[in-house]
């Protein structure tokens, strides 16, 4: 059955369920509700880390400023960003006789006046290849970067990601790149989140308390998985969020812990042992990767891509004319034929707009296997979404397409193949919100 309603989305319903205030909102401009953040695999975090490992190995055990181990893995983690289609920037600046090294990383796409920025250092002290401090930040925030990549993900506002040089000499990195950064820059970034020592063996579960939506953020994460947190004040002011939160950008992070002592009653909340520090190697030759919780990276990696997406979307719900199809309409698995769902466009005049919003609700267990195109009335083809994505589950995003050569009255629809086998699903609902 072919659906094809035209409805006015301005209530005020429509308005509360999508306008979360702050710096939170939905994923992208046009859709109906946040898209949800990917599982970020712990294999793959894991895996970055065993080479960083192997870059401190090489490198007379530790990937410390101004040693050849510290411009290994910023080499490193620039390759993999660059084949993920990132824009990066690697920053020069020199402490200590030496020079450092920062890499900023820019997801094309997004407002550049409101960036959500992720970041973590990179470097280690001299006496250890630093996995865990800081590794277990960098290594995450790349997995997360590389996500975004993955999922093809379009938010509405800029994504840039950092990692911070000369950090164990006391911020020097983070600092550096703040304070080069024009005001006017300055007040474009809307949320900086720090990342340092996120799988600490004997772990705690803290988040920074500076800015209340962030923390919150967090925190309702964390609860989410029936996990209690605490404010974290161990190191307070002494990371990368530091000079970002003194010049007035709003900041926020996680920590599993580094020399305090956990207590008895941290115990009891969330195991390990009582007694001891939260990381007994930090700062230490024996911070490699045996000395990793792979329980608290695994969770504290999903934090961080549920808080990218989450403070990423759009806070300005779709209005405009909406034509609609909530039709099922199943998609064969390969080599099956292409199929479409249609809505019929009427009462629009003239041409369709520029900024085009096109609803995709795919089910399906394997993204990277569909091609999805919007095809106009004449028949022109606009390619939404082209094998990306790569095992992530679902297409729920509303792209934007510049259909304004298009006579805007007509028989639209949203055409998807699946070009490899085994997985399955269908299409869900196709929907165009003409402004």
């Amino acid at each position: 059955m072919n659906i094809s309603v035209p409805r006015r989305v301005t209530t005020a319903a429509a308005l509360a369920a999508l306008a979360l205030g702050g710096l939170t909102g939905t994923a992208s401009a046009g859709s109906q509700a946040a898209a949800a953040a990917p599982d970020i695999p712990l294999a793959n975090v894991k895996q970055h880390l065993a080479d960083l490992q192997s870059i401190a190995t090489a490198n007379g055990g530790n990937r410390a400023h101004g040693r050849t181990g510290y411009k290994a893995s910023i080499d490193f983690v620039k390759a993999k960003l660059d084949a993920a289609g990132y824009t990066t920037t690697l920053q020069t600046f020199t402490s200590s006789g030496a020079t450092g090294y920062n890499l900023i990383a820019d997801w094309p796409g997004g407002d550049p006046n409101q960036v959500i920025m992720s970041g973590s250092h990179l470097d280690s002290v001299t006496s250890g290849p630093g996995i865990n401090d800081n590794g277990s930040g960098s290594a995450a925030v790349l997995e997360t970067a590389l996500a975004v990549s993955r999922a093809g993900y379009q938010p509405t506002k800029h994504l840039r990601f950092g990692w911070w040089g000369a950090e164990e000499l006391g911020l020097i990195g983070s600092k550096y790149y703040v304070n080069n950064l024009p005001t006017a820059e300055r007040s474009k970034i809307k949320g900086y989140l720090n990342f340092d020592m996120i799988g600490s063996p004997n772990p705690g579960y803290f988040v920074y308390d500076d800015d209340p939506t962030i923390e919150q953020t967090f925190k309702d994460y964390f609860a989410g998985l029936g996990i209690a947190t605490e404010i974290e004040t161990e190191g307070d002011g002494r990371s990368d969020h530091a000079p970002f939160k003194n010049v007035g950008i709003p900041v926020g992070g996680l920590f599993t812990g580094a020399d305090y002592i956990k207590t008895a009653a941290q115990a009891q909340k969330w195991g390990g042992t009582s007694g001891q520090a939260f990381d007994r190697c930090y700062h230490s030759s024996c911070d490699t990767t045996a000395n990793i919780n792979d329980t608290a990276l695994d969770r504290n990696s999903d934090a961080i891509a549920h808080a990218v997406w989450t403070l990423s979307g759009t806070t300005t719900p779709p209005t405009g004319t909406v034509f609609e199809n909530s039709a099922d309409v199943t998609i064969p698995d390969s080599p099956g034929a292409a199929v479409t769902s249609t809505v019929n466009v009427t009462g629009i005049t003239g041409n369709a707009p520029s900024n085009l919003a096109v609803g995709v609700d795919i089910i399906h267990t394997y993204r990277g296997d569909l091609v999805v195109d919007l095809v106009a009335p004449d028949g022109s083809v606009y390619s939404l979404s082209n094998r990306s994505g790569g095992s992530a589950d679902n297409i729920q995003q509303t792209f934007t397409v510049n259909a304004s050569t298009e006579v805007a009255n007509g028989a639209w629809k949203l055409r998807a193949q699946d070009k490899a086998g085994a997985d399955t699903g269908y299409i869900n609902n196709f929907k165009l919100t003409f402004p």
